[in-house]
């Protein structure tokens, strides 16, 4: 059964860095785009951040911009989120999501795209 499992998250100082990292298994992932997802309390779930199948092309949401960077190595089944500069408004729980797509730029923030999500990672913030 195909599963994605996120780790990484934790309590950090704004300025601070984390790297969260989502690990797949059941099926291989490298036909499969892979996404970052984030919820805030009382918030939507918000697009984060997409990376293509072969790792050649990224989208992020304007917010995190220049601080956040999505990779992935296929041969790990593994898809990472580097988060730099973080800000009291990136706290949320961060998910993992695969779409059996090779990419999408518009669109990628639909969350309907997406065919497997992982359970979530706190990532908290502290002013």
């Amino acid at each position: 059964q195909a599963q994605l499992v996120e780790s990484g998250g934790g309590l950090v100082q704004a300025g601070g860095s984390l790297r969260l990292t989502c690990a797949a298994s059941g099926r291989t992932f490298s036909s499969y785009a892979m996404a970052w997802f984030r919820q805030a309390p009382g918030k939507e779930r918000e697009f984060v951040a997409i990376i293509s199948t072969t790792g050649s092309l990224t989208n992020y949401v304007a917010s995190v911009k220049g601080r956040f960077t999505i990779s992935r190595d296929n041969a790990k089944n593994t898809v990472y989120l580097q988060m730099n500069t973080l800000k009291p408004e990136d706290t949320a729980v961060y998910y993992c999501a695969a779409a059996r797509i090779a990419f999408a730029g518009s669109g990628s923030e639909n969350a309907n795209l997406y065919d497997y999500w992982g359970q979530g990672t706190q990532v908290t913030v502290s002013s």
